[in-house]
Order: structure tokens, then sequence, then C-alpha cells
């Protein structure tokens, strides 16, 4: 339970990190994302997923959580 609260916590100080110092840029981003299509969006998805098991699991193999 430990785990999954650090891992909430870290994923809402890096969007805070996000909206607080680059607002603007947020919303372009926002803008770009919704002119693609629902399957790139998709991709983009699914690739941050694996992405973020991949470290999930390094995290935990380095610092023996």
């Amino acid at each position: 339970m430990g785990f999954l609260i650090l891992a909430v916590g870290l994923v809402l100080c890096v969007e805070g990190l996000v909206l607080a110092l680059a607002p603007s840029r947020l919303e372009e981003v926002v803008r770009a994302f919704a002119e693609l299509s629902p399957a790139t969006r998709r991709g983009i998805g699914l690739t941050a997923l694996a992405i973020g098991v991949v470290l999930v699991a390094l995290a935990r193999r380095w610092l023996g959580l």
C-alpha cells in the first residue's frame, strides 16, 4: 500500500510541476493531442505505460522496494 501511495505522490509532483511551470505550454500539448487519431493516442499511452512499468521494476530492484 505504501508503494502505491508513493507512486501516486510522484505522479502528482510531476503533474504539478508541469502545471506550475508551463501552463500555456500544457494547453498547446492538449490541443496537439486532440488532433491525433485515437489509435495514435492509444499507442502513446501504451508506450508510456510500458516505460513506466520498466522504471517501477528497476526502482524496486535497485531500491529494494
